[in-house]
């Protein structure tokens, strides 16, 4: 059953829906649906918020192009400690906070498990089901929707694109798109293009000398990704024929038997030459030349019984009218009349006459084709008994002749693989030469490319870091290449390196970096490529973990800087992140005594809602004088970071 279209809580469901942050100014979503009950319009929230004591007058943030996309909805249904949310998600950056344990790391699990991502069923509730259903907006050219219609998809009334996957406590998992079920690797596929999560793994990622090489990569440009893509394809073309030289000269004795068997087979095939079909035209053939006598007698009595006997070679002296002359005679007799419906009836009998004496020109063609040559029979008997034997010999049981023909072409073909000549190992060996000289020299081109962007990567990456209070440290790139050993990604071994402060030596990133700092390093890149990145979804799980202070607010400036491009959601535990959000979403955990579980709302807040809820995350209480003061100060920082 296709899954259900998101659709919004009302009523006393109404606390456990997000309301979105971009609303129409007719009081509907983007999506063109009523908000829910305790949501506002946009200007109105932005405007309560400029009015209200707390100062939270955050200027909107630009929106998205409309070329990238995003998600506008999600619902997340029995996930770990969620019963059923419905988030509306706005544009730009939204924030999701919460107490330790709230559950907030489950609207990523959520939103990476609608992506395809792997389904644990350990995070099932025990209604024994979860499910996330999701709803896209997407430009029309977009490719996500040219591979979703391949799948079958079709967009919602609205002309977004709906998603949904549901995981069983045994973990079985189902997955659909536009209302069709397809398979789990389809939405991974989309996902590429569509959805970035970067969380604490990242870091782990980033400390990897491959994923550091990619990122060099990356920030190089199209066209150098596209020369890595010509090199990784002549790579794979020279360690096939290197691997193809080898095995013909390791197993040169057990090729040469092989090519044999296979030549004398080919022999015996092309010494009787068999033509597609011939089998069928040989039987069809003996059955004619064995039935001739019959067929000639059966051949005989049609043609009398059709136009009697005009030539006076089938005895017809004493036979009845044939049937031309009784047609004929009926016709005239109609004809002779006035009357208009026999006339008409007279004109179909003269068809007949056509008809009947076509069908007697034809049989006598066939009494003169027709051949009782015992000679000939034996003949055709012969040749089909051989074809038999091939097919017997060469071909699987029900494919006939075909089959015969099939087993020589895989024969040719083998053959040229099997060959251990001196000619052909010199001709593959030369192949294989001109193959390595095609890799070393795209090796060299793309080193060359790497080194001539390491130094404008670093660069930008080091600015970034000054913003994000690491003025001190620098970050360059150490390459070594070994043109001898060319691998799939080419010669170079690439590392990310760091020095923390001056006189520092430079040293790799996941040595010379704490996790803050990591967390910090794997940000500014993401700034970095932010202009270039096509995916229109980005999601950021607890990267400032480890993070404090001063830096804690650039992290949230470089965030919001990105959410001017792209959809950003983080997951915060910091104020001087959250400050910085257009949609603040609090994940609230409360005990469900009735069901004897734990149940998370999920609400939207703003103006002195909002404000409570950060000084909640700085001080811990939620009615702090001194922590609401800060919050104040907070919003108004960042609004002004923002309004620059």
């Amino acid at each position: 059953m296709a899954p259900r279209t998101p659709t919004r809580e009302r009523g006393p469901r109404a606390r456990r829906t997000a309301a979105p942050a971009d609303t129409a100014p007719d009081g509907t979503d983007a999506a063109g649906s009523a908000p829910a009950a305790d949501a506002r319009p946009a200007e109105d929230a932005t405007a309560a918020g400029r009015d209200a004591p707390a100062g939270d007058g955050l200027a909107p943030a630009p929106r998205a192009p409309h070329g990238r996309g995003r998600l506008t909805e999600l619902r997340i249904r029995g996930l770990g400690a969620i019963d059923d949310v419905t988030l509306e998600l706005g544009r730009g950056l939204t924030v999701v906070t919460g107490e330790t344990g709230a559950g907030k790391t489950m609207v990523v699990t959520g939103l990476t498990l609608l992506f395809g991502g792997r389904a644990d069923p350990g995070r099932v509730r025990a209604t024994g089901r979860a499910g996330v259903e999701g709803r896209l907006e997407l430009p029309e050219g977009s490719p996500v929707w040219e591979r979703a219609a391949e799948a079958g998809a079709e967009p919602d009334d609205d002309g977004s694109l709906i998603l949904a996957r549901t995981v069983s406590a045994e973990g079985r998992s189902r997955a659909h798109l536009g209302g069709r079920s397809v398979p789990v690797g389809v939405v991974a596929e989309l996902a590429e293009g569509l959805l970035a999560v970067h969380g604490q793994s990242d870091q782990l990622r980033l400390s990897r000398p491959a994923e550091q090489r990619h990122a060099l990569d990356r920030y190089a440009g199209p066209a150098h990704l596209q020369l890595l893509e010509t090199y990784r394809t002549a790579y794979a073309g020279w360690r096939e024929l290197s691997a193809d030289l080898d095995r013909r000269r390791g197993q040169a004795r057990e090729l040469a038997q092989a090519a044999e068997v296979l030549r004398h087979g080919l022999e015996e095939i092309e010494g009787l030459a068999p033509e597609p079909g011939e089998d069928e035209a040989l039987d069809a053939q003996a059955k004619r030349l064995g039935d001739a006598d019959a067929l000639r007698a059966a051949v005989d009595e049609a043609r009398m019984a059709l136009v009697g006997d005009v030539t006076g070679d089938l005895g017809g002296e004493g036979l009845p009218q044939d049937a031309t002359a009784a047609l004929a005679a009926a016709e005239r007799a109609l004809s002779s009349t006035d009357d208009p419906a026999l006339v008409l009836l007279a004109r179909d009998l003269a068809d007949a006459v056509a008809v009947v004496s076509d069908v007697s020109v034809q049989l006598a063609g066939y009494v003169a084709d027709l051949d009782a040559d015992p000679a000939r029979l034996a003949e055709v008997l012969d040749r089909r008994a051989a074809l038999t034997a091939l097919v017997r010999k060469y071909a699987d049981p029900g494919e006939g002749l075909a089959g015969v023909l099939a087993w020589a072409d895989d024969a040719r073909a083998k053959l040229s693989a099997l060959d251990v000549s001196d000619e052909a190992l010199e001709a593959l060996e030369a192949a294989r030469d001109t193959a390595r000289a095609e890799v070393d020299d795209l090796a060299g081109r793309i080193s060359a490319g790497r080194r001539a962007a390491a130094d404008g990567f670093a660069a930008e990456v080091g600015r970034e870091l000054a913003g994000l209070a690491m003025k001190s440290a620098r970050v360059s790139f150490s390459i070594d290449s070994h043109p001898g050993e060319p691998g799939a990604d080419g010669i170079d071994e690439v590392a990310l390196l760091m020095a923390a402060h001056p006189g520092a030596p430079p040293r790799p990133v996941h040595r010379g970096a704490s996790g803050g700092e990591l967390s910090r390093v794997m940000l500014a890149i993401e700034v970095v490529f932010a202009g270039a990145d096509p995916v229109p979804v980005m999601v950021f799980d607890e990267v400032d973990a480890g993070v404090g202070g001063q830096a804690a607010g650039e992290i949230g400036r470089r965030l919001a800087r990105l959410a001017r491009d792209h959809q950003v959601v983080v997951v915060t535990h910091l104020a001087q992140v959250a400050a910085f959000a257009d949609t603040h979403l609090v994940v609230d955990k409360s005990p469900d005594t009735a069901a004897g579980v734990t149940a998370t709302d999920i609400r939207a807040v703003d103006g002195e809602d909002r404000v409570r809820e950060l000084a909640r995350m700085l001080s811990g209480l939620a009615d702090s004088d001194t922590g609401q003061a800060h919050a104040r100060e907070l919003l108004a920082v960042a609004a002004t970071a923002r309004a620059e």
